[in-house]
């Protein structure tokens, strides 16, 4: 799984000087709409690409390297909500942190807390950071609704920016670029990072926890200077830097964490430190690239491989897994184990195949995925089932696209002819798979797909052009 390289500008190439976190609201965006609108309006008919009159409109994929820098326009009536800002440099990896907002909260505006790690151009400028992202509101317009009070609204240049998602960060320096980070779902201020100096970190980050609730909007844009501060142990024992890292959520306390040598190590929880063995779990022939632990089952965890195999691990049992199964074709780059139906495991692999597994019939011999989507046309870099639905999960891929699936839907021959008897309706990809409930583009190479715990239905992805907050139209509670 390669860095990112240093952060350029789309638009030219030359490098970036940005000093400051940025929020974007949706001034900007409404008004390159507007613009966009103008310009149709008026050239429309010399255009001659346009879509002639009553034409079906078409699915546009990207296939080849400059469709890549197509700048995208949104529809707002296909999101409840969508934001999107920006790191001071480019980050591989997020997480979400567990509050204490409450659990299913469905009422806009939302706010969140993640936690991050920076892939500098100087080692010595990394950083982990805590973000918390207030006032995260519905960007949907109802139809007809509000027309009048929508319009006076968006006179107001200064009523916008007081609108706008709030962003306050709290850092602290890291030694080296952050491959992963991952905090403790029992104590969140707690994580663990992967550094690609070859060392696996663990964090208390209490002290950003608790500056980045205390700030208001007075302090809003107002950066403090990383923390130095001493991490609370530090793994030397890995012969290679590693991608693969995750929390126990049955122990509190125990993580593994696998290097691109293909070793494995556990960290057991012993009075405030860890104790790590010396001794590696072995049992890949190349790289492991994601580890993902037993949702109940204290002592079992699962790796997957660029051997192309994913492997069911016994704590107590190192020198040999206790099933090592050929999954994919390619690389098995990321898996995520189903919390709600605890049978379930996704992979995404190299090669952009999408493969769902029933632990009941994972076998050695005669491996049978019950599904595989291969709607990604390059390498599945996430996957992470929906905490609210035990047949959705979500996937992002190196070909500029996040898709949401639900595998309780099943094609209906009727209702898809009912759909395209509407003109406005497009033909759909020939492969386009009947449990594709959403497809979210416009992102830049993106890394990783997380859901919101508790409030159902929200995403938030990181990529090379920074981070999206997300909550599709037809994905969880439906919004007022």
């Amino acid at each position: 799984m390669p860095r990112l390289p240093k952060r350029t500008s789309a638009r030219d190439g030359s490098e970036e000087d940005e000093e400051e976190y940025k929020a974007i609201g949706e001034g900007e965006d409404e008004s390159s709409e507007d613009d966009c609108e103008a310009m149709d309006d008026d050239d429309g008919a010399k255009d001659a690409n346009a879509r002639p009159r009553g034409a079906r409109p078409e699915v546009w994929r990207p296939t080849t390297t400059e469709d890549a820098d197509v700048e995208l326009e949104y529809d707002e009536s296909a999101y409840d909500a969508l934001h999107a800002f920006s790191h001071e440099w480019p980050c591989l990896t997020v997480d979400v942190l567990r509050d204490e907002r409450g659990e299913t909260r469905e009422l806009f505006p939302h706010e969140m807390l993640l936690v991050t790690g920076t892939q500098a151009s100087e080692a010595t400028k990394n950083v982990v950071s805590v973000m918390r992202v207030s006032r995260i509101k519905k960007t949907r317009k109802d139809a007809d609704a509000d027309e009048d009070e929508d319009m006076e609204a968006s006179d107001s240049e200064d009523d916008g920016v007081a609108n706008a998602p709030t962003l306050h960060v709290a850092s602290v320096i890291h030694h080296g670029c952050v491959n992963r980070v991952r905090a403790m779902p029992q104590t969140p201020t707690v994580a663990a990072t992967w550094s690609d100096s070859g060392h696996v970190m663990v964090w208390d980050l209490k002290v950003q926890m608790l500056k980045v609730m205390s700030a208001t909007n007075d302090t809003k844009g107002q950066l403090e200077a990383p923390a130095r501060v001493t991490p609370s142990q530090v793994f030397t024992g890995h012969k290679d830097e590693g991608y693969a890292l995750d929390w126990s959520p049955a122990t509190e306390g125990r993580l593994a964490s696998g290097d691109c040598a293909g070793a494995i190590h556990m960290w057991e929880p012993i009075a405030g430190k860890w104790d790590v063995g010396a001794t590696p779990y072995t049992g890949h022939t190349s790289s492991v690239e994601d580890i993902q632990w037993s949702p109940t089952e204290r002592d079992v965890f699962m790796s997957c491989s660029a051997d192309q195999t994913v492997c069911v691990w016994d704590v107590r049992q190192r020198a040999k897994p206790a099933m090592r199964v050929k999954t994919h074709d390619s690389d098995v780059n990321v898996m995520s184990w189903n919390r709600l139906a605890n049978c379930m495991v996704a992979t995404g692999a190299d090669d952009g195949s999408l493969r769902i597994w029933d632990l009941r019939n994972f076998s050695e011999t005669n491996p049978q995925f019950i599904a595989n989507f291969t709607f990604h046309r390059d390498a599945v870099t996430s996957v992470d089932w929906a905490p609210f639905d035990s047949a959705m999960l979500a996937s992002s891929s190196a070909d500029n696209t996040v898709c949401v699936w639900d595998l309780a839907v099943e094609r209906d021959a009727e209702e898809e002819a009912a759909a395209l008897a509407a003109r406005d309706n497009a033909l759909p990809p020939e492969d386009l798979p009947a449990q594709l409930m959403f497809v979210h583009q416009g992102l830049k190479d993106p890394k990783e797909i997380k859901w919101h715990k508790q409030i159902p239905g929200m995403c938030v992805t990181t990529a090379f052009d920074g981070f999206n907050i997300f909550k599709a139209y037809n994905v969880g509670p439906a919004v007022a």
